[in-house]
């Protein structure tokens, strides 16, 4: 796999729903560039639910510990985004990442917002 960071953003703006999809080595050093991807892709439509794939990239344990943090309080990292915007977020884990028990499929999400 390479380590270089490969991202792919899917907008369905009619459903309300963008996928932005890595590929690669995620770090807690890449995550940055990720957070700034989805940030952006946050402020295209209020409410939009934004799914993290990263169910094809290498993921660090701690760069999933931050995902899953941002997943869970609904909020980027200040550092990205200083004014706190809302982002529901849902993350689409690795397979050797995925929780135990449950289908691993599209629906592996390991928070989604409510």
């Amino acid at each position: 796999m390479n380590d270089k960071l490969k991202v792919l953003v899917r907008l369905d703006l009619d459903c309300g729903e963008a996928e932005v999809a890595a590929q690669g080595h995620v770090t807690a050093k890449s995550l940055q560039a990720l957070y700034v991807v989805v940030k952006r892709a946050n402020h295209l439509k209020e409410g939009l639910h934004l799914v993290v794939d990263v169910s094809h990239a290498r993921v660090e344990p701690a760069a999933m510990e931050q995902l899953q943090a941002c997943s869970e309080s609904h909020h980027l990292p200040a550092s990205i985004d200083p004014l706190q915007s809302e982002c529901n977020i849902s993350v689409l884990a690795p397979a050797d990442l995925a929780p135990a028990s449950g289908p691993r499929s599209r629906n592996r999400a390991l928070t989604l917002a409510a």
